[in-house]
C-alpha cells in the first residue's frame, strides 16, 4: 500500500481499516507474503503480533508458516528473522542516501520525480480527492470515482486504486 512497515500502527490505516473489518466480519485469519512485509521493525512486528493474538486472531506468513506459533523456538527465529528485515530496510535506507548524496556531489542536485499535483490539472484532482476524503469518502470511494469519471493516475497504472489514492491524500 505504499505505507512504510516501520511505520506504528496508527500511521498505517490500511492495516487499521483490516483490524476493523476483522472484528466486524468474523474473519480469524491474516495472511501475510512475509513478516519482512509486515513490519520492518523488529519491535512494531512483535507488537502486531502480540496485538493479533490478544484479539485471538491467526497470523500466517506464507514464507514463514510456523514462525508464529507459541513454540519458544520459533519465536526466536522470529524475532531473529525480524531484526534482519530491519537491518536489510536500515542499509537500503543507507545506500540509497549515499548514492543521491554522490549524484548531488557530482552533478549539483538529485530531486527525482515531481510528485502527483505538479503537472497541469493534477493539482485539481488531488484537491478534489481531499476534500472528497474530508467529506468522509473512503480511499477505495475515491478511486472509483476517479475511474467512473475517467481520470487517469500519471504512472502505467490504467486504473487508480485505493492505496494510490491513500499515498496522495494523506502524504505531508
Amino acid at each position: 500500500m505504499g505505507i512504510s512497515g516501520s511505520n506504528e500502527l496508527e500511521n498505517r490505516p490500511a492495516f487499521m481499516e483490516m483490524l476493523t473489518a476483522l472484528h466486524a466480519d468474523g474473519v480469524r485469519l491474516v495472511l501475510v507474503e512475509s513478516l519482512g512485509r509486515l513490519a520492518r521493525d523488529l519491535m512494531i512486528q512483535e507488537s502486531i503480533i502480540h496485538d493479533l493474538k490478544r484479539h485471538d486472531f491467526e497470523l500466517i506468513s506464507v514464507q514463514e508458516p510456523d514462525l508464529c506459533s507459541g513454540d519458544p523456538s520459533r519465536t526466536l527465529m522470529r524475532q531473529i528473522m525480524g531484526a534482519f528485515h530491519q537491518y536489510e530496510k536500515t542499509m537500503i535506507v543507507s545506500k540509497l542516501r549515499g548514492a543521491r548524496q554522490r549524484m548531488k556531489d557530482r552533478t549539483g542536485s538529485c530531486e527525482g520525480r515531481k510528485r502527483y499535483g505538479h503537472r497541469p490539472g493534477e493539482q485539481v484532482t488531488l484537491d478534489r480527492m481531499k476534500a472528497m476524503r474530508a467529506d468522509g469518502a473512503t480511499f477505495e470511494a475515491i478511486a472509483t470515482a476517479m475511474n467512473l469519471e475517467g481520470i487517469t493516475p500519471r504512472d502505467k497504472a490504467a486504473t487508480w486504486h485505493a492505496g494510490h489514492v491513500h499515498r496522495l491524500v494523506t502524504r505531508a
